[in-house]
């Protein structure tokens, strides 16, 4: 494994490092610097850096989660955050080395090696800080950047230009599974600006895409395409940014429990419109989007064909046309109700119209 090996020679690398510096003081000591075959420079590294490389068979794992927990925790973050937290960072480490310069030409130990340690760290956090703690004004110095990342411009409580999940639901990410794609109303749902965030398609959601829209059923492969069709139009959307997650979880098999993995690392939403990945993602405590839910929750309260009770207010612009108001305030037109004013009658939905100024239904009375 790449990752492995990368480790074990940065293990190496240090062993060898370590041991040019510290070998020559113990052959000074036990009084062998004389052999050159053994205390050379060559021989230091090769030394120091087998004993670490042993060491770092037994404990590369330790790193590798570490650097596991620090990919997700940046994964977490937004690249403007990340771009603007690095360079305040570089920035207050460069201060903070012409400031200790001078000190480390002084004889005494704690000027010359403590302080300027100190003033590292201190200028390095001044920095980071400085750059993770107020976007929206770094925002407004970098607006193409800003626009991709729209964080939005509130406050927490704790003062903080950035929220935290604690204080509320937000979530960055919403990841996209390959169902929503197919069905193609995520793109509509985000030309209205209802999803903030980042959108998060994983390679893994992309590759099921491409094996359905190379599938042998030409129904199959209309799916796949229309799937892909859609992923490209939110490309190229400006209305919330697209991102693509190149990772994979090699020891799971399935998209759909890869998905689950993906939220949980990155602290996301799941947006899908498959009933069963829904119940399964509820279950596991990972916030999930539903697009169904959603159509439903939007439906006409009233449809054609449903009867219900209202009283006629007023007369209609029509002949014999009376008005009525829902509890709602939305107005229903009587056909044949001038005779009934004040009255509670029963109407059957014929139709619906959407103005600007909301929406008016027309229907027939009911004769009790």
């Amino acid at each position: 494994m790449l990752r492995k090996r990368l480790i074990l020679g940065a293990y190496a690398l240090v062993g060898g490092g370590l041991a040019i510096s510290i070998l020559p003081i113990l052959w000074r000591i036990f009084k062998i610097e004389h052999l050159i075959w053994l205390a050379n420079p060559v021989t230091d590294f090769i030394i120091g850096a087998f004993i670490l490389f042993v060491i770092g068979i037994y404990t590369w794992r330790l790193v590798d989660r570490g650097l596991h927990q620090l990919e997700v925790v940046l994964n977490k973050q937004s690249p403007l955050t990340l771009l603007v937290s690095s360079v305040t960072t570089i920035i207050g480490l460069a201060l903070a080395v012409l400031i200790s310069t001078p000190l480390t030409r002084m004889n005494n130990f704690f000027f010359s090696a403590i302080i300027p340690v100190i003033l590292l760290g201190l200028f390095g956090y001044l920095g980071f800080r400085l750059g993770s703690t107020r976007i929206d004004e770094w925002r407004t110095l970098i607006p193409s950047l800003a626009k991709r990342t729209r964080i939005r411009p509130r406050k927490s409580d704790n003062g903080s230009d950035l929220l935290t999940d604690e204080e509320t639901n937000y979530h960055h990410y919403k990841i996209l599974d390959t169902n929503i794609l197919i069905d193609g109303r995520i793109a509509d749902l985000v030309k209205t600006g209802f999803i903030e965030g980042t959108l998060l398609v994983p390679n893994f959601v992309l590759y099921e895409l491409q094996y359905i829209a190379d599938a042998g059923e030409s129904i199959k492969r209309v799916r796949g395409r229309r799937g892909l069709d859609i992923l490209n139009e939110l490309r190229e959307t400006d209305a919330v940014p697209l991102e693509m997650w190149e990772g994979d979880y090699d020891d799971i098999k399935e998209v759909d429990e890869k998905l689950i993995r993906l939220a949980k690392d990155v602290n996301g939403i799941l947006v899908t419109n498959d009933y069963n990945l829904n119940k399964v993602v509820t279950f596991q405590n990972v916030e999930v989007l539903n697009i169904n839910e959603l159509a439903g929750a939007l439906r006409p309260r009233v449809v054609v064909g449903d009867k219900m009770r209202v009283q006629l207010v007023r007369n209609g612009t029509e002949r014999k046309q009376a008005v009525g108001y829902l509890d709602d305030g939305t107005m229903i037109v009587v056909e044949d109700g001038r005779n009934h004013l004040q009255e509670n009658v029963t109407v059957e939905v014929t139709s619906s119209l959407q103005t600007d100024a909301g929406r008016m239904i027309f229907g027939n009375l009911v004769e009790n």
